[in-house]
């Protein structure tokens, strides 16, 4: 047998045109927690009366008037909207019947806080008025009134109510 010249073989290789490529795969979790939390708001903290006329037209009508407050809760949160006793609630006062009372020194003037416009449900510190909140800052009205009647000395009357929202 004859052997050929190792010059004679040729030797060819044939490579793919792509590269190879070797892979794994391994899944990413991503969570959050959005907790409930309200924010409450007024351009004016003030339910403002204006004159009490106790010898005039509140000496059989009552003076009424309203107070805005915006909240805004985390979307779809249920909050209740509790308004306290003020700070010279009567001394019978509790906070499911507040009682509050405006003061002159030692001169009271009484008056109700009331969820609807009808004013026929004291706003309490108990049951207060409960909200479903979804979206952007929602106004709630609180309906105030000073019962007809009180011939009380002239001054200037104050109470500070404490606005609380639970959720």
């Amino acid at each position: 047998m004859k052997r050929l010249p190792a010059s004679v073989f040729t030797v060819i290789f044939l490579c793919s045109t792509g590269a190879l490529t070797y892979g794994a795969s391994k899944s990413l979790t991503v969570s959050t927690t959005v907790n409930n939390a309200c924010s409450l708001s007024s351009s004016d903290s003030t339910l403002a009366f204006g004159t009490y006329d106790a010898m005039g037209a509140n000496a059989t009508t009552p003076l009424t008037q309203i107070a805005n407050i915006q909240l805004q809760c985390t979307n779809g949160t249920n909050a209740r909207i509790l308004l306290d006793q003020g700070q010279n609630p009567s001394t019978t006062s509790t906070d499911a019947v507040p009682l509050r009372n405006m003061t002159n020194g030692t001169n009271k003037l009484s008056y109700y806080l009331y969820t609807s416009p009808a004013r026929t449900n004291v706003w309490d510190n108990v049951t207060g008025v409960s909200q479903m909140v979804s979206g952007p800052a929602q106004p709630i009205s609180i309906y105030g009134s000073i019962p007809a009647g009180q011939n009380v000395p002239a001054g200037t009357y104050t109470d500070t109510v404490i606005i609380s929202v639970n959720y």
